[in-house]
């Protein structure tokens, strides 16, 4: 594995190194001794599976409050998406930046999200899916979110959107009060 260290402190990158022949391919996606690399070393304690049928569905951005603010490791493995995270740690120097990166079946790659981060994609293809590794459990009482077309992070989508959740739609924009998350 192959880990790229992003302009947000924390987020990488992984491309997966595959071996081949006449049967297909084969990629390890997570080993642990691998990840100590990254100082990762909480346990994925749930994995989550998102499909979504059409082109131009976007999803986000999603995060969880502390105390159940989590780590996620991002992949998708069928079709292609437009993938997203917001530095959203109070004290971080990158705080409300943000990356944007092509998940997809064909080029492997994955996203670490470390805890302090909103996420949410959109497809860039009709059927794509995506896994999901989680170091914290789903708290509904800690599900939290930003508008994805907050114009104060003026997140550069790369398509037209075309489903999004009414939850999704209706998360407040950044006030000069957000609070984010403390580090």
């Amino acid at each position: 594995m192959n880990f790229i260290e992003t302009k947000l402190k924390g987020a990488y990158i992984i491309e997966v190194s595959t071996w081949q022949d006449e049967r297909g391919i084969f990629a390890r996606t997570y080993c642990k001794k691998e990840f100590k690399k990254i100082n990762h070393t909480q346990e994925f304690v749930q994995f989550n599976h998102s499909s979504n049928n059409q082109i131009g569905t976007l999803r986000g951005m999603h995060y969880q409050k502390n105390p159940f603010a989590e780590i996620k490791l991002i992949r998708c493995i069928r079709g292609s998406v437009f993938d997203v995270i917001v530095d959203i740690r109070k004290s971080s120097p990158t705080f409300l930046k943000w990356i944007g990166i092509e998940l997809s079946a064909k080029n492997m790659k994955m996203i670490y999200v470390p805890r302090g981060f909103a996420h949410g994609f959109l497809t860039l293809e009709n059927d794509s899916e995506l896994l999901y590794h989680h170091t914290d459990f789903h708290e509904p009482s800690a599900e939290c979110g930003i508008k994805y077309d907050d114009p104060s992070l003026n997140i550069d989508w790369p398509g037209r959107i075309m489903l999004i959740s009414a939850k999704d739609k209706g998360y407040p924009t950044i006030s000069k009060n957000f609070k984010g998350i403390k580090s």
